[in-house]
């Protein structure tokens, strides 16, 4: 009866999946992203905050709205503190003395609140409609570079130095660790086993014990920390004036565009989107990841966003709102369990992050190459987030390029007003 009504309210049947496949996908996603809770809280305490506070924070609002997601948008999708806006607060805006955390988390509940309005009366959903085709199927390869470029580094298979990139130390133990994963996860990809992503990042995780990457927990149990040096401690006393404009535009616009990315992207894999390259129903999982950082940043973090690890959990037959409830329950958990939880290195992770990143990319088979106004875009779009390391920037570049060269060939009259406005807000945002 239970498993009926299962099936009935999160369409597992309708979508091609069952329990047993979403409960995993759930794990996956969980485990590719749980290093959100060694990151952010080490970013955030740069920023003056309290570490063990902000980590309860993180497992906190990440469990909650990624619950949210499943029963309300009831997709895979998993939402945490994003990466991008708390580097930005710590280390631009605080790190420089501007302004301090409270200061931050001000502008960023504003920001999230502007991006409830538009989702509440679909503002946000009228946005996505502007984009062509061409550049929805793109986003999908996009999301998938910055997958690839993201798992190489986990893994330390690439280096950045002197604004160059080179092929990391494959000797390091973290390298190993993750070859290790890559060749277990392609080899069971390509014999289409279930739960590839899973089974890939348990066996680098075990395979790091003995390689010392793996750190094995002193305790498996542990207390969450109270969150009253953080909660509620907003400070809106510059929030009116002239300066914080810039700083509230890029708070928005980048995790618009982030947001939109992962949503479009990680859909298309799952086979989520219609004919017209749409999600249905965007609306929700729009509404979820804005009242996520309204809530979270009056708790005491940064922008929670629709995180694009769960193409992992995608990528291990995940298709439901199942994928996340099973996500946000372990996030619950991990606020008791979390030595446990973080004892997955990043090593593990990243050959999950490579491979789906590859399948990814065969969104762009899709796209019209004997047409240049529409293939270039696409293009320049993925080459953008690979060399810029930001989804945001990517999807910026190609409107912008799409609205140019569409231009430029005579062909004005085919981009929509609504895109020539986005285009100009991108360039805005480029230059702020």
């Amino acid at each position: 009866m239970k498993s009926s009504f299962l099936d009935k309210y999160f369409m597992i049947s309708e979508r091609k999946s069952n329990v047993k496949v979403e409960l995993g996908a759930g794990l996956a996603t969980f485990m590719t992203m749980s290093y959100i809770l060694i990151v952010h809280p080490s970013i955030m305490k740069a920023a003056g905050m309290p570490q063990d506070q902000v980590f309860t924070v993180t497992a906190l609002t990440s469990c909650i709205f990624t619950l949210l997601m499943g029963l309300y948008a009831k997709l895979p999708f998993a939402l945490a503190p994003a990466m991008g806006s708390n580097a930005f607060l710590a280390f631009t805006l605080v790190g420089s003395g501007n302004i301090t955390w409270q200061q931050g988390l001000a502008m960023n509940i504003i920001s999230g609140i502007i991006f409830l309005i538009m989702s509440i009366f679909g503002f946000r959903e009228v946005i996505v409609r502007f984009l062509p085709k061409s550049l929805k199927l793109g986003i999908g390869a996009t999301v998938g570079i910055f997958l690839i470029e993201l798992g190489f580094k986990n893994g330390s298979l690439m280096k950045v130095a002197n604004n160059s990139i080179s092929i990391g130390d494959i000797t390091n133990p973290a390298a190993i660790t993750a070859l290790f994963g890559i060749a277990v996860t392609a080899v069971l990809s390509a014999r289409k086993i279930k739960c590839d992503m899973l089974l890939g990042i348990v066996s680098a995780t075990l395979i790091g014990i003995p390689l010392g990457v793996t750190k094995l927990p002193e305790k498996i149990i542990s207390l969450p920390s109270g969150i009253s040096d953080i909660a509620f401690k907003l400070d809106f006393s510059n929030i009116l004036t002239i300066e914080v404009l810039p700083i509230l535009f890029v708070f928005f616009v980048g995790d618009f565009f982030s947001t939109l990315g992962t949503l479009l992207g990680v859909s298309e894999k799952a086979g989520l989107l219609d004919e017209n390259g749409d999600l249905p129903d965007i609306q929700k999982p729009f509404t979820v990841d804005a009242l996520g950082t309204v809530v979270g940043a009056a708790l005491g973090t940064t922008t929670i966003t629709t995180f694009v690890e769960s193409a992992a959990g995608v990528g291990a037959g995940g298709r439901t709102g199942l994928t996340s409830i099973s996500t946000g329950i372990l996030f619950f958990l991990s606020l008791f369990f979390s030595p446990l939880a973080l004892m997955v290195p990043g090593a593990a992770t990243a050959p999950a992050l490579i491979i789906m990143g590859v399948l990814m990319l065969g969104g762009m088979r899709n796209i019209e190459y004997d047409n240049f106004t529409e293939s270039f875009p696409v293009f320049f779009m993925v080459v953008a987030t690979a060399f810029t390391n930001s989804i945001s920037n990517g999807v910026g570049a190609g409107i912008i390029s799409y609205v140019v060269i569409k231009a430029g060939a005579g062909k004005a009259k085919e981009v929509s007003i609504g895109l020539y406005v986005l285009a100009l807000i991108m360039v805005l945002y480029f230059v702020r």
